[in-house]
Order: C-alpha cells, then sequence, then structure tokens
C-alpha cells in the first residue's frame, strides 16, 4: 500500500483534503493553526470502473479494491526546524512515506488567518524540510566518513551525503537540485523528506473554480525553475482543486455525491484526480484478477516482469511461477468470461519475461 504525507501551513487545509480523500470527517479541519495535534492516519479504496464491471461479469462474491494510505500531520510554521509550532517534531511520521503532498493555500477569506499566496506557503515548507533533512544528514555525514575508512563500499555514499548537504544548507530541497539518479538513489536509506516524489495540490477558493489552471501556474513555473531538468523528471506533479468543496462532497451518499460534484462541474471528484496524479508520480500501475470468488485490483510499478507482479499477491507465486495466462480487461469483458476468454483462444501464455502492462487480468501458475 502507497503511503502519502500531507504538509501544510496552518490554515492551509491539509485536514480537509485528507477528509475529502478518506471520504469523511476522521480529521479536524478548523480555521485556526495547529487544530492537529495528533497524526492522522486514514486508508481509502481507489475507484476502478475496471475491476467493478469484471466483478460484475464474474458474479463475484468479494471485490477487493486497491488502498492507499494519508497521513496528516500538524501544520508547519517558519521557524518549525529551530524549534518554533508543534509541526516539526510529526516530520518522523511522514519518513517513510511514499511521497510527499504539499497543501498550498491560494484562496483569501477574512475569517482564516494565514497568507494566500500559494508561492509563500512553497517557500516556508521548502526551506522547513530542506531544514529539517539538513539535520539528518549532518548526524550520518561524519559517522559514514569515519565507517568508510574501512569499507571502500561507503565511499559513494559519503560522497551523495556531502553533496546532499551542500545543497541542503542552502535551503534547497534535494527534488530542486542537480543531484543525479545514483546520488538520490544512494541517499533514500536515509528517508530524506525533500528526496521523495512530491505532489504539491493547490487549494483554491469556491469563486476560483474556473481559474484553477490560472493559479497552478505560478507555482509549476517556480518547482520548475533552479535546475536543468523538468518537473516531471525530477518527481514532481502539481494539480490544483477546491478542497473545501471535494470534502463537503465526500460527506454526502454516493449517489448525491455525484450529483454535486457534476453541478458544480468538479468532475470525478479528488480521490480518482488525486491518485491518477499519484500513480503518475510514483510510476504505478494496475494489475487485475478475476473469478466467482473474489475479483481484486493488484497495484505494480512500471516495468515489472510477470514473476514480480506475481510475487505482490504471494511469494510463493514468485518464487515458484511458471507461467501467466493474461489477457487485457476490455478484451475480457468483450468475450464475457475467463472461460470462454480460454476456449476462444484469446488468453495469452506469458513467460518470466512479460512486462505486465496497466490493466491485464492476469492468473499465474506456480509451482513449490
Amino acid at each position: 500500500m502507497e503511503r502519502f504525507g500531507f504538509v501544510g501551513l496552518p490554515n492551509a487545509g491539509k485536514s480537509s483534503l485528507y477528509n475529502a480523500l478518506r471520504g469523511g470527517t476522521g480529521a479536524l479541519a478548523a480555521p485556526y493553526a495547529f487544530a492537529t495535534k495528533d497524526p492522522n492516519v486514514g486508508v481509502a479504496s481507489i475507484p476502478d470502473e475496471r475491476l467493478d464491471r469484471l466483478a460484475l461479469m464474474s458474479s463475484s462474491k468479494k471485490v477487493v479494491p486497491a488502498t492507499v494510505e494519508f497521513v496528516d500531520i500538524g501544520g508547519l510554521v517558519e521557524g518549525a526546524s529551530k524549534g518554533e509550532g508543534l509541526g516539526n517534531r510529526f516530520l518522523a511520521n511522514i519518513r517513510e512515506s511514499d511521497a510527499v503532498v504539499f497543501v498550498l493555500r491560494a484562496f483569501a477569506d477574512d475569517d482564516v488567518t494565514g497568507p494566500a499566496d500559494p508561492l509563500e506557503h512553497l517557500r516556508v515548507l521548502e526551506i522547513e524540510l530542506a531544514l529539517a533533512d539538513l539535520e539528518t544528514v549532518e548526524k550520518q555525514v561524519d559517522k559514514r566518513r569515519k565507517a568508510a575508512k574501512g569499507d571502500k563500499g561507503l565511499v559513494d555514499g559519503v560522497k551523495a551525503l556531502e553533496a546532499a548537504r551542500e545543497v541542503l544548507s542552502a535551503g534547497t530541497p534535494i527534488y530542486r537540485s542537480d543531484l543525479g539518479v545514483s546520488d538520490r538513489e544512494l541517499l533514500r536509506e536515509f528517508f530524506l523528506l525533500t528526496n521523495k516524489p512530491l505532489l504539491a495540490v493547490v487549494n483554491v477558493g469556491e469563486d476560483d473554480l474556473d481559474r484553477i489552471d490560472e493559479l497552478t501556474a505560478p507555482v509549476i513555473a517556480e518547482l520548475g525553475a533552479q535546475a536543468s531538468i523538468t518537473v516531471a523528471e525530477r518527481g514532481i506533479e502539481v494539480i490544483g482543486m477546491c478542497v473545501q468543496l471535494e470534502a463537503e462532497a465526500a460527506q454526502l451518499p454516493v449517489g448525491e455525491r455525484a450529483e454535486m460534484l457534476e453541478g458544480l462541474g468538479l468532475g470525478e471528484g479528488a480521490l480518482p484526480r488525486f491518485v491518477r496524479s499519484a500513480y503518475h508520480l510514483l510510476g504505478l500501475r494496475t494489475f487485475l484478477t478475476t473469478g466467482e470468488k473474489e475479483s481484486r485490483a493488484w497495484t505494480f510499478k512500471a516495468g515489472w516482469k510477470a514473476p514480480r507482479c506475481a510475487g505482490v499477491i504471494h511469494t510463493d507465486f514468485e518464487r515458484g511461477f511458471i507461467r501467466a495466462e493474461a489477457i487485457h480487461w476490455d478484451e475480457l469483458l468483450e468475450i464475457g468470461s475467463w472461460s470462454k476468454a480460454r476456449e476462444v483462444g484469446k488468453l495469452r501464455v506469458e513467460g518470466k519475461d512479460y512486462e505486465v502492462a496497466d490493466g491485464d487480468v492476469l492468473e499465474f501458475r506456480f509451482n513449490v
């Protein structure tokens, strides 16, 4: 299960986004600083029409969607890395997240304190996370340098730490730097927050739904500055939404929710949009299994081959992999059943070198 850690200034809309994605009111969202004092952790099922249609075709007794986990921590303030506010002590709760989510306020409200400029929110968050990472790096670099004297295999890691220290000392996040892929990979074991993929959510007001592209453009431009590679190449996605409206819609029954979203021109809602961006950011894909007992969605990384995907279901499947039977989900629906697809010779037999595609419906053969 992929885990996303929410970071934002007080009153940016973090807890409301958490509620919108989770589909309820699990986190206190209040117009004052530090309403969130304990981390909120929630799990959301990922909507997938393909899975629903396959389950209907197979008359599945059980439907198991893929899931993601969200962690909402206390708001950060400028100076958090030096002990200001409450937020910095919560950063440990998101260090093992797969990606960090910045919630950047882009709406004015006289009843809600704090800046309404998303670039100001971005500036503070980047500095505070960079300084928090700098503290981690400084604790490690001398220790690793000494260890490298007796183990030459650690030398490259020390060089990566030293390069990271130079970047972070200037208040620059690693994802904005020109550190190469190899260095960033060597730094992964230290769980640095600015070495993770970043999804920035620009939170607009109810009256600015038609200005979302305009309000997100400066954030995209700013995140694209100061480096020789593009935003996408650095593992950054930016999306805009009205978090408050999305949170209100999430509290409604499914039918009423769809009606509200359609009436406001919000489309499919926050969760599908968020997950689509998050999956793109992390290079995630979905394969499916279906049968009378269960239809299920499984998450895997783009480029994974059949045995590794089999291991997502169970390690024995990967260890004893023989072959996979495969068909794309829409072709299977058109045929009408797995057994009929086998009868008419539409199931492909794929070996250990097969690179699984998004939307494949698979059945694995193994022997241990």
